[in-house]
């Protein structure tokens, strides 16, 4: 099944280990689901993870992105220019990128997207598919 991360979802998993955001983490890690992402999402990524108030090494950070990378699914999603995304305009890559995979999104803000049965938090996630 592929999913797509909101950058909250991998920093809550990184940050607090044993909860339903590092679950789904190393459900990805042993290849249960397959991270789609495109060059804004990776660059959220690293840019998320180095703010100073998360001061998280660079080994941890490459211990979460490297394995995401090199098992997941690289994409060139096409544009969805007609869905509003008042809340934040940045959100908008997880949802395409989402579309485009025909996956599901996880996301801790799912108040930032449009209604839509695909995108979850990670609480709802681990329910139905852990």
């Amino acid at each position: 099944m592929n999913i797509v991360l909101d950058s909250n979802v991998l920093i809550s998993a990184a940050w607090s280990p044993g909860r339903n955001a590092s679950n789904i983490l190393n459900a990805v890690f042993s290849r249960k689901f397959t991270v789609c992402y495109d060059y804004r999402i990776l660059e959220e990524y690293d840019r998320v993870f180095h703010y100073p108030k998360f001061k998280f090494s660079e080994w941890e950070i490459n211990a979460v992105l490297d394995p995401l990378t090199k098992n997941g699914i690289s994409v060139i999603a096409d544009p969805i220019p007609d869905v509003s995304f008042e809340r934040d305009e940045t959100d908008r890559k997880f949802y395409e990128v989402a579309k485009f995979c025909h996956a599901i999104l996880i996301s801790g803000d799912i108040a930032h997207y449009p209604a839509d049965p695909d995108i979850m938090s990670p609480a709802d996630f681990c329910q139905r598919f852990l």
